[in-house]
């Protein structure tokens, strides 16, 4: 019988000084093996301690049939594809969830704008101009003010109007998206 086999069968029977000795032997050499697969060092880890301990959990199940070296090899080379598999399939499904979410923002943008659009053209021509001026082109009530020759009283009257109008219309809005 080669040592291999004894060392497994040592494993089997419950002997954990044996199964940390096989840990210690492979485990970096899988480290570096997994690594060439998923080019992560924490993953590659992860990976090979999981193997580890499912071989330690599932040791009277297990059979070698090859080597203990091929064996871990083996699995390892599995596990590896299998994982690079799991990651892709969550990354395709992430990325047709963020493109589904950036057309529904996209299409809720375009919904906005529309309705702000019908909002300013709903307010008299001065008060959508005083408005825009504040909002659009980030104009000081003072140099509103100066620009139309009028108080900024009559400025701050104005936008306090179409704020009302503005929150009326998406409160409205707001009710129809969510009933």
């Amino acid at each position: 019988m080669n040592n291999n086999k004894i060392i497994f069968e040592n494993i089997v029977a419950g002997d954990i000084l044996e199964f940390e000795k096989m840990f210690k032997m492979y485990f970096q050499p899988l480290c570096i093996y997994a690594f060439k697969f998923l080019k992560n060092d924490i993953l590659a880890e992860e990976l090979v301690q999981d193997l580890m301990c499912k071989i330690w959990e599932n040791k009277h199940k297990i059979k070698i049939n090859t080597s203990i070296n091929a064996y871990l090899y083996r699995s390892t080379y599995i596990n590896s594809i299998s994982l690079l598999s799991k990651i892709k399939r969550n990354s395709e499904v992430q990325a047709k969830y963020i493109s589904s979410a950036n057309s529904d923002i996209e299409i809720e943008d375009k919904e906005l704008n529309i309705l702000i659009s019908k909002i300013l053209n709903q307010l008299p021509e001065r008060n959508r101009k005083i408005f825009e001026m504040s909002r659009f082109e980030g104009l000081k009530y003072k140099q509103i003010a100066d620009k139309l020759s009028i108080s900024v009283k009559t400025v701050e009257a104005n936008i306090s109007k179409a704020l009302k109008v503005f929150k009326k219309g998406l409160r409205d809005y707001m009710y129809q998206i969510l009933f």
